[in-house]
């Protein structure tokens, strides 16, 4: 089943930031969708499962193979089972053995919220090439900017810049306490990093938990950054602000000023 502004979408967590977004998405678009939450109305689902052109997990990775043990008997051969968790070599392994039929696995990068950015989905195609294809282009054309990598090139990225960017939050909050009457000190540039971290420590730090304890490269990347803190630990700046450097490399290429 080609996805197209007239097929059936059904988004499973429909009631989550992510999935009502989604939802509202598809809907302008023209899909009709049939929403399901916890707990599943399993009768009402086999029938919207198998009429449906797309199922979009929109649910937890702690929940996610429970929940494809559910869908995965009223899969049909033409209906593209994908998800949207932060990470994608566990949620793709998941939907894979439990099914025969086309899996891709999706990342938005981008929250529930967000307006003023490039809206880009991570496509990681599971099982069936065009089915992954397919939905890239039902992405694009709901606005969003979709681009194909692979699980495990995923995970990778994603244990630095949102997993190891958790873990080095915490451990630089944890080692500037409070109790020292240190908020006298505030500059504004700390005022605006404790500002960026409050939504992370104080409403989404569970996740974020849960996230890098599912991602497999998330160690890897908390060993690469204690060994430059082992660096620093010996004095060595320069050779850490000439390595990071490396972010504006293209810049420097073009010509432009490095920093």
């Amino acid at each position: 089943m080609s996805l197209s502004p007239a097929s059936p979408i059904v988004v499973i967590g429909a009631k989550g930031q992510m999935g009502a977004r989604f939802v509202r998405s598809f809907r302008e678009a023209g899909n009709p969708v049939t929403e399901f939450d916890h707990p599943l109305d399993v009768a009402r689902l086999s029938g919207a499962v198998r009429g449906a052109a797309l199922v979009l997990l929109c649910v937890p990775i702690t929940a996610m193979r429970d929940v494809v043990a559910v869908v995965a008997p009223h899969l049909t051969q033409t209906t593209i089972l994908a998800d949207i968790c932060s990470v994608k070599v566990q949620p793709l392994h998941d939907m894979l053995a439990q099914t025969t039929t086309p899996v891709a696995g999706t990342h938005p990068l981008f929250g529930p919220q967000t307006l003023d950015a490039e809206l880009r989905i991570a496509v990681t195609p599971g099982r069936d090439q065009a089915a992954s294809d397919n939905l890239s282009d039902c992405f694009r054309t709901l606005g969003f900017s979709p681009f194909t990598t692979t699980a495990d090139e995923h995970d990778k990225a994603m244990a630095y810049i949102q997993g190891l960017n958790f873990v080095t939050t915490v451990a630089y909050l944890c080692a500037s306490p409070l109790e020292n009457g240190i908020e006298r000190f505030f500059t504004p540039s700390f005022g605006r990093r404790v500002e960026a971290a409050t939504k992370m420590i104080t409403q989404d730090a569970p996740l974020f938990s849960t996230m890098f304890e599912a991602n497999p490269h998330s160690l890897e990347a908390v060993r690469a950054f204690r060994s430059y803190l082992n660096v620093a630990a010996g004095g060595d700046l320069e050779l850490l602000s000439q390595k990071a450097l490396w972010w504006w490399r293209k810049q420097h290429d073009a010509g432009g000023p490095a920093s």
